[in-house]
């Protein structure tokens, strides 16, 4: 409830106070906000983003599962841009669940999904975005616009979320 007041109130106190012009962007949600496996489930469904796991599961505390118990809002829609902005078929094989890297910016913490790799993802993520530095393991990495980094690790896209990338 912090986040949105701060994210509403702080703005329209601005625009009130003449230090910002009558049309204010408010800032998208926080990276902090929270959904359950459902609710992200619900939204990935309804944007025509399908999801697998090897173990055919969702339980987060499986590492052959794929869950998205507590990810991030931002990873949620950050995952929809993405689909709705490249037109391509996405197919998240990893999220939340234990198995991954530890970290701030890790899959558990909800900053990270993994995508399976596609002809049209690749184009879209080599054409858009801009490449950068090697990650430490060696792994060639993107920046998309928003700041958001995508970095191939061979049989997917591990993509961090800082953002939801423009929803």
């Amino acid at each position: 409830m912090k986040s949105v007041l701060r994210r509403v109130l702080i703005p329209v106190v601005a625009v009130v106070a003449g230090l910002l012009p009558a049309v204010v962007a408010v800032d998208q949600a926080s990276a902090l906000t929270k959904m359950t496996h459902s609710q992200a489930t619900a939204i990935f469904s309804a944007a025509g983003i399908t999801w697998s796991s090897s173990g055919g599961c969702s339980d987060w505390n499986n590492p052959t599962c794929t869950s998205f118990t507590n990810i991030n809002d931002s990873t949620v829609y950050g995952v929809r841009t993405l689909k709705q902005a490249s037109g391509c078929a996405i197919r998240i094989t990893g999220g939340t669940e234990v198995g991954h890297a530890s970290g701030t910016y890790s899959h558990r913490n909800g900053y990270k999904v993994d995508v399976a790799i596609t002809t049209c993802v690749t184009n879209y993520v080599h054409n858009n975005f801009t490449r950068i530095a090697d990650r430490g393991d060696g792994y060639p990495q993107w920046r998309s616009g928003a700041g958001n980094i995508y970095a191939n690790e061979g049989n997917h896209w591990d993509i961090t979320y800082y953002n939801c990338g423009g929803c």
